[in-house]
């Protein structure tokens, strides 16, 4: 029996403005990596946005392109945070700017597992403050959407090596 049948899933709630762009990115990238280490089944793992206003749609088609370079897919659909549902489900949120931890902190998410996304690049340890946002893409060319890819690829890389490591350490 694998690592992951074995143990309990772990909910991974990745959060931005409108959930079509930085937020399923992030999804994305670590569903694949999970997957790509045989641990996939060990994660409940989904992306909500702080608005509404995108509910029912597709990740932007820029996102779905940097995605696609890399052989990740996005797989969800944009929907609003449900605190009733969510602070429940999962264990981890991950915030994707300051701003959006705010917002979650104003709708009563748990403040003990709301992290922001870049906390968990192991290049930015010990950095602290805006220099951990992720920029929202949206406005911009397809390159912030490559930047973003990036960034996600990184964090999201820690935080699977932290939470494995959590895991194995219990």
């Amino acid at each position: 029996m694998s690592l992951a049948k074995r143990i309990e899933q772990t909910g991974v709630l990745f959060v931005c403005m409108g959930n079509i762009c930085r937020s399923p990115i992030a999804e994305g990238i670590f569903l694949h990596l999970a997957q790509a280490s045989n641990v996939g089944d060990a994660f409940d793992v989904d992306s909500a946005g702080t608005g509404g206003w995108h509910a029912g749609e597709r990740a932007d088609m820029r996102a779905r392109v940097a995605a696609q370079k890399h052989g990740v897919e996005l797989p969800s659909r944009a929907r609003q945070v449900n605190p009733k549902r969510d602070w429940t489900r999962f264990h981890f949120i991950i915030a994707m700017d300051h701003e959006n931890c705010e917002h979650l902190f104003e709708i009563g998410a748990p403040r003990e597992r709301v992290t922001l996304l870049r906390s968990f690049d192991p290049d930015l340890a010990g950095v602290r403050g805006q220099h951990l946002d992720v920029p929202d893409p949206y406005y911009g060319s397809e390159s912030g959407f490559d930047a973003v890819f990036a960034m996600a690829e990184k964090a999201c890389k820690g935080l699977l090596d932290h939470m494995l490591e959590s895991r194995v350490n219990q």
